[in-house]
């Protein structure tokens, strides 16, 4: 799942439609940019999200320099679905780096010797033997593949969780497969890669896979690592349909194609993985009891474990919308647990009038003024942000009622769905000790008193692009681990 939905920027104001062109914004972060990049290498992080494409510019030693942002190329159909076509996807990227190229070709003659990338889950497209798109890339929201998955084996459907570590819905990749050969495409030939295995390729890598994001495909069994071979045989294919898998952060090459700037030409190319994981990540390594909470579209508590927890473990956290994947750390798992909080709040902003930080500010003055519980909570029902759900539900039962009123409702409502992730997980794992909340929406003040009541021991991270500067941290020990006689 990504931490940003189709409509939504970072800092909860509402971003522009999907579809619609974007010139790319860059920022310059240091105020002497010369001392700071002289003599130091240069590497570079792009973050392929739902809501933006973004590339950060760091030094070797993680000192960010330059970021630069696009809107993402989405382009939306009837009934709520999403889709880019590979063009656009590529023209999109290039723009965003040679947008951070020409800064930093303005601060320093230093080249960027190393780019990693890093992505939401469950998008990608299926390749021929030329490398080119067969499909249009299919959104992880849209909700195709839903009669797919509800049409598979009943022993597929009865095994897809303890085998997959993954809910069985329209979101994972095996349902959007099917939904593509139901109507009328041949997998025969055909090759997975995740968007931002694909986006490599473009730019000159190899074709490959990287574990964590190929583990929310459904494709993958966690207790091995190996594709699961009835899954395949279920959709008419075979392993041929996944490429080689490589460790994120592994090399996938050279950037080298003809359409990069000159100062990225040559540039080591590596997937850095998962988005939500690559975030957590970036500060350094997870704590083993601790929740790294990323606050977007969709509110992502994540908690990294030694190893995988097995079959039965599986379906029951399965059963409460928690995935357990593989990590971007070799040998490491994950559990993954959602709630669409940014999603249901972004549109009590919207219902309020509200559309930009000066007003959502207002709003988080209104709340913080307002004891937790609120003062007209008995007037409010309020629901949708389990991770299945995502409709707004809001029935008003009195006067008196303020958009804070209602923006507080929302915040005990996402922290009850909370609550119950927690308790799933603290099923299966002795509880964690504590938290870190990333995210736009943990620059407000209501929104961070509410998370202190259930997450533990909870401390807040004020860096705008985690999964950039996490990729950018990535590149940097590749290129770190490179003879530098081979980087040039």
């Amino acid at each position: 799942m990504s931490s940003q939905g189709p409509n939504a920027s970072e800092s909860g104001v509402p971003a522009r439609r999907l579809g619609q062109a974007r010139t790319p914004t860059t920022t310059i972060h240091p105020s002497d940019p010369s001392g700071i990049t002289i003599g130091r290498r240069l590497v570079a992080g792009v973050d392929l999200g739902s809501t933006g494409m973004k590339m950060l510019v760091a030094d070797e030693h993680g000192t960010e320099v330059v970021t630069s942002q696009v809107a993402t190329p989405w382009r939306q159909g009837p009934g709520g679905t999403t889709e880019m076509d590979a063009a656009s996807l590529v023209d999109t990227v290039l723009r965003v780096i040679a947008a951070a190229a020409r800064d930093v070709a303005e601060l320093t003659d230093a080249r960027i010797e190393a780019i990693a990338i890093s992505g939401m889950g469950e998008t990608g497209m299926l390749i021929d033997d030329r490398g080119d798109a067969a499909t249009s890339a299919f959104a992880w929201f849209d909700p195709r593949g839903a009669e797919q998955a509800e049409a598979f084996s009943p022993w597929i459907r009865a095994g897809f969780a303890g085998h997959t570590g993954l809910p069985l819905g329209a979101q994972v990749t095996v349902s959007k497969l099917a939904y593509l050969r139901d109507n009328g495409l041949s997998l025969a030939g055909l090759r997975w890669l995740n968007l931002p295995e694909f986006v490599a390729m473009a730019l000159g890598g190899r074709v490959a896979l990287e574990h964590s994001l190929t583990s929310r495909t459904g494709l993958i069994d966690q207790d091995s690592g190996q594709p699961w071979t009835a899954m395949l045989r279920e959709l008419g294919c075979d392993q041929s349909l996944l490429p080689p898998m490589l460790a994120a952060g592994a090399s996938f090459g050279w950037a080298n194609s003809a359409d990069l700037p000159a100062n990225v030409q040559g540039a080591l190319l590596t997937v850095a993985g998962h988005d939500h994981l690559v975030a957590a990540e970036a500060n350094g390594p997870l704590p083993k009891e601790h929740y790294h909470v990323s606050m977007g579209t969709a509110e992502v508590l994540l908690r990294v474990i030694d190893h995988p927890l097995g079959y039965e473990a599986r379906a029951r956290l399965a059963d409460s919308l928690i995935n357990e994947v593989r990590h971007v750390v070799p040998g490491k798992h994950v559990l993954v647990a959602g709630v669409k909080s940014g999603l249901v709040m972004r549109r009590i902003l919207q219902a309020a009038g509200i559309n930009d930080r000066t007003g959502r500010d207002r709003l988080d003055s209104d709340v913080i003024n307002l004891p937790y519980e609120g003062r007209a909570a008995s007037a409010i029902e309020l629901s949708g942000a389990r991770n299945d759900d995502g409709v707004l539900h809001l029935a008003v039962r009195g006067d008196g009622v303020s958009p804070a009123e209602i923006f507080a409702a929302a915040l005990r409502h996402t922290n009850d769905e909370i609550a119950r992730l927690i308790e799933a997980m603290d099923r299966e794992l002795p509880p964690a000790r504590s938290s870190t909340l990333t995210g736009g929406w943990a620059g407000m003040a209501a929104v961070r008193r509410a998370r202190e009541r259930v997450l533990p021991h909870m401390t807040v991270s004020n860096r705008e692009q985690e999964t950039a500067f996490g990729a950018a941290r990535v590149a940097s020990r590749l290129l770190l681990s490179v003879p530098h006689s081979l980087s040039q």
